[in-house]
C-alpha cells in the first residue's frame, strides 16, 4: 500500500493541503508528485473551496527534489520528471482559486518553484528560498526559469539562479519574492486570516480575477485591457454582483453564495 503523503483539509471555503514527508524534508519524486495532482485536482472540481492554503510538516515546505532519485536518471527520465512537476505546478498556477505558500522552512529548488506557482506567498522568518540546481550540475527543472523572472525582474533572478545562492525570508521579502514574513509560530493563523479575508469576497469576482491577472499577462496591454473589461461586464451576470451592491448600499455585510 502506497504511503499517503499528503493530508487536505477543509474549513468552510478554505482548504489545507499539507505535504506530509518530513523524514526527506518533503523532497518532491515522482510518487509524492503523483499524490500532489491528485489532490490538486480534487480542488480544482470543488466549488466549495474558495482558497487553497498549502504547507509543508516538519522543518521543510519542500526542500527540494528528490536528488537520490534523480542522480539515477538518464536524460528521458529526466524530462518525463522535469514535465511532470512542471505539469503539477502549472495547475496549481492555473487553479481557479488562490493558492497561499505558508512556507514554515525550507524551500529550495522545486519547493521554491512551487512557492512560485502560488498566488500569495508568506514565510517564516527562518524560512531559506533559493534555486541551487546549478550547484548539482543541472538547470532548474520545475519553471524557476519561466517564473521567477516574472516575480523578481530578469537581473535578480538571473543572479539566484547563476549563483544557486539560498537566501533567507528577508532577502526574499525585499526583492518581491515574498508577500510577508512572519514569526514562525504566526505563520499557519497568519495564512489562515489572509484565505479568510479573501474568502469572505464574491468567489466569482476572485476567481475572475485571478484569470485576468494570469492570462492578461501574457498578453499586449490593449488586448489585456480588453480581457479584464470581459470579465468585469461578465461579473453583472452573477447574483455575488446584485448582492455585493446592494449590501454596500444598505450598509450591511454582504453574504456572498459559496459553490
Amino acid at each position: 500500500m502506497e504511503e499517503k503523503r499528503v493530508k487536505i483539509i477543509k474549513e468552510g471555503g478554505v482548504a489545507h493541503l499539507v505535504i506530509e514527508s518530513p523524514a526527506t524534508l518533503n523532497a518532491l519524486d515522482n510518487l509524492l508528485i503523483e499524490q500532489l495532482l491528485d489532490v490538486v485536482d480534487s480542488v480544482e472540481k470543488d466549488n466549495e473551496i474558495v482558497v487553497l492554503i498549502i504547507s509543508g510538516s516538519g522543518k521543510a515546505f519542500v526542500a527540494g527534489a528528490d536528488i537520490k532519485a534523480m542522480s539515477k536518471m538518464d536524460p528521458n527520465e529526466a524530462a518525463q520528471f522535469g514535465m511532470k512537476g512542471a505539469t503539477l505546478f502549472r495547475k496549481i498556477e492555473q487553479l481557479p482559486q488562490p493558492v497561499i505558500a505558508a512556507i514554515n522552512g525550507y524551500a529550495l529548488g522545486g519547493g521554491c518553484e512551487l512557492a512560485l506557482a502560488c498566488d500569495i506567498r508568506i514565510a517564516s522568518s527562518k524560512a531559506k528560498m533559493g534555486q541551487p540546481e546549478v550547484t548539482l550540475g543541472i538547470t532548474p527543472g520545475f519553471s524557476a526559469t519561466v517564473r521567477l523572472p516574472k516575480v523578481v525582474g530578469v537581473a535578480k533572478a538571473k543572479e539566484l539562479i547563476y549563483t544557486g545562492k539560498v537566501i533567507g525570508s528577508q532577502e526574499a521579502l525585499e526583492i518581491g519574492l515574498l508577500n510577508e514574513v512572519v514569526e514562525p509560530e504566526e505563520l499557519l493563523n497568519r495564512a489562515r486570516e489572509i484565505a479568510a479575508a479573501i474568502a469572505k469576497n464574491s468567489p466569482v469576482a476572485v476567481r475572475f480575477s485571478k484569470e485576468a491577472i494570469n492570462i492578461g499577462g501574457s498578453l499586449s496591454i490593449d488586448d489585456a485591457i480588453r480581457l479584464e473589461n470581459n470579465y468585469f461586464s461578465l461579473s453583472f451576470a452573477y447574483s455575488d454582483q446584485r448582492e455585493g451592491m446592494e449590501a454596500f448600499i444598505e450598509k450591511r455585510e454582504a453574504n456572498f453564495k459559496i459553490g
